[in-house]
């Protein structure tokens, strides 16, 4: 089993900020309280292979977590996959940004998930949760980028 759930937010900052901001990758701590720490490689700018290795604490439990950046057209399209081997995997996921006026940026994040082994038992829940979190996460990002 696998589903999707995504969150969108109006933010008040210019496209091309909030798509830095949230291309940075190590931002991620400031608008998600699940990831502990995170790390990228290679430093420096975010490219199509960039690997950003965090710690993710769900439901209590800490797990290992990494993604590859698959495709990256600023400012508007950020693409991941999780290379990670986790019961529950965000296979796909990603942001859409658009302009929305002067100053103004819709974003969309999604996050495709897919359960393996014990996690097709748990994806279900994982998306539950994800869902019902989706639109304060929205409001976390927002948030976190217009404090940036």
């Amino acid at each position: 089993m696998s589903g999707q759930f995504e969150a969108t937010a109006e933010i008040n900052r210019p496209v091309e900020e909030v798509f830095a901001f949230l291309a940075e990758g190590t931002n991620d701590p400031k608008f998600s309280p699940r990831v502990q720490t995170i790390s990228k490689t290679p430093e420096g700018p975010t490219v199509v292979g960039t690997v950003f290795t965090s710690t993710v604490k769900d439901a209590g439990m800490k797990s290992g977590r990494k993604f590859r950046i698959t495709e990256l057209e600023a400012p508007h399209r950020v693409r991941w996959s999780e290379i990670s081997k986790n019961s529950v995997t965000a296979d796909e996921g990603g942001y859409d940004l658009e302009s929305t006026g002067p100053g103004t940026t819709k974003v969309r994040i999604f996050n495709v998930l897919e359960g393996h082994g014990i996690g097709k038992l748990l994806v279900g829940l994982a998306l539950s949760a994800a869902r019902k979190d989706a639109p304060a996460f929205g409001q976390r990002i927002k948030t976190a980028v217009e404090a940036s």
